[in-house]
């Protein structure tokens, strides 16, 4: 891990590794261990401010750069992170708690999210507008913002890094990151390759700290000229209502209850693996988890029976024994999934694969729970851990009722032979994301990570999410005679 070795207990500022102003520091803990892995600096207020105005100052001259230079150098860092793929996946997985496989995935994602926008930045253009007569011109460029303020969780952090950092530099503006306390290890070490490949000083800001302290701080600051933050609904709301005092733009990925939909015509031998892997990968720790299975009524019994025995089947461990599932990230985490397996089974839903979490440590046994109605509190929220809620359908009609029966809106997975129902119903969803016979958009560049309703606005990590770091400005020009 010496490879992408930073210093410990400091965050990353105006180009170097400094500590906090009042030397305060956090403990970021292994989940599979619960032991301390190391410490880094915990940003109050001044931290924060001197990031923000750090940012501030690299901001005229970052914008001014060539964007093919801008681009040039935002590859210098996808070479550096390509390079150091097995050293990342280690610090990704242990601080999450996800298997080393799944940790080595995140980076090669977060490599080609920062590849894709190293090519684009200097493809970014306004358009020429038709005029009422010759005399005229009308044009439109699009300008950065400033100082972008970028606030991620904890599941998978150097995706989240790549896919807000990188098309926000690429567009010319400023960042500064704080990713979770729980998971700040990923972010840190691609901040050290960042400074490695030679960003300005103040370009790439990191700083790590508890919400109400550096979040609120960094969302709130009257320097910051963009707000995109990832995380939960209820805190979303909260960064926006911070942002209206500031006038200041925001873009917001939030939760999601994702479901599955499957027919009877799908090939079930594709779809239960897909479907399994959708809920215990990262252990269902993710906003687009297929928590949700809706299963027509025909297949019912055998869909429930093979999945769940899929489920039991899932091998749990720590990080380094890159099995099938790790634990969940905190004891916060913790206690809230296990307060949605206590809640199901008194609600009426019927337990047919794991259950109460038993053993030591923060792991949770892959759990599918049927016979789930809407009103059910794992029918309607977001658990964010690796429990499955089954409900069947009759019909394409009361499909489309369920796959809309919650209020969110990020992501739905179709399964069906049938061309014409996977067209409608990915016309009849309310959702940001459509899946047909697969779960995400695997083998899709550029695909635009959209949402809707409570799930948030965003594009994040696709084609048009240069457009969200951007404002246009409009030129209308009178032709004199010369």
């Amino acid at each position: 891990m010496a490879a992408v070795d930073f210093p410990s207990s400091q965050h990353f500022l105006n180009g170097e590794w400094v500590a906090a102003r009042d030397g305060g520091t956090l403990d970021v803990v292994d989940p599979a261990t619960q032991q301390v892995i190391t410490k880094v600096a915990r940003a109050g207020g001044a931290d924060v401010d001197d990031a923000v105005a750090a940012a501030r100052r690299a901001f005229p001259g970052w914008a001014a750069t060539n964007p093919s230079e801008r681009g040039a150098l935002i590859r210098r860092w996808a070479d550096l992170i390509i390079a150091q793929v097995e050293a990342l996946a280690a610090v990704e997985a242990q601080d999450v708690g996800k298997p080393l496989s799944g940790g080595r995935t995140n980076i090669y994602i977060a490599h080609g999210i920062i590849d894709y926008f190293a090519g684009a930045a200097d493809k970014l253009t306004g358009v020429t507008l038709p005029t009422r007569s010759p005399d005229y011109l009308g044009y439109t460029v699009p300008e950065p913002y400033g100082v972008c303020a970028v606030v991620i969780p904890w599941n998978v952090p150097a995706v989240l890094t790549a896919a807000n950092v990188a098309p926000a530099l690429a567009a010319g503006n400023t960042v500064v990151l704080k990713p979770s306390e729980i998971a700040p290890l990923a972010p840190f070490a691609l901040a050290e390759l960042a400074r490695r490949a030679g960003f300005p000083p103040g370009v790439i800001n990191v700083v790590a700290g508890l919400g109400p302290e550096a979040g609120v701080a960094l969302t709130s600051h009257p320097d910051v000229d963009h707000i995109s933050f990832v995380g939960s609904t209820a805190t979303g709301r909260a960064i926006m209502a911070a942002a209206a005092q500031n006038l200041v733009p925001v873009k917001l990925e939030l939760g999601g209850k994702s479901p599955n939909v499957l027919f009877a015509d799908a090939d079930l031998d594709t779809a239960i693996p897909a479907i399994v892997a959708s809920i215990t990968e990262n252990a269902g720790q993710n906003c687009y988890a297929g928590s949700r299975l809706l299963v027509e009524a025909s297949v019912h019994d055998e869909v429930v029976e093979r999945v769940a025995g899929a489920m039991a089947a899932v091998k749990t461990g720590p990080w380094e024994a890159d099995l099938d599932m790790g634990p969940l990230v905190s004891a916060a985490q913790f206690a809230r999934v296990s307060g949605f397996l206590e809640d199901a089974p008194r609600e009426g839903a019927r337990l047919v694969a794991g259950g109460a979490p038993t053993g030591d440590g923060w792991f949770v046994r892959p759990t599918v729970y049927d016979r789930v109605d809407a009103g059910m509190r794992v029918a309607r929220e977001e658990v964010f851990g690796p429990v499955l809620a089954v409900q069947s359908f009759r019909d394409t009609a009361e499909a489309t009722e369920l796959m809309n029966a919650t209020d969110f809106g990020l992501l739905a997975c179709i399964w069906t032979n049938d061309v014409s129902r996977a067209l409608r119903l990915a016309k009849d969803v309310r959702s940001g994301q459509v899946a047909v016979n697969q779960f995400h958009d695997a083998g899709v560049i550029g695909f635009p990570f959209n949402m809707q309703k409570d799930s948030g606005f965003s594009r994040g990590g696709g084609y048009t999410a240069l457009r969200e770091y951007t404002q246009e400005k409009g030129v209308a020009i009178r032709l004199l005679a010369r």
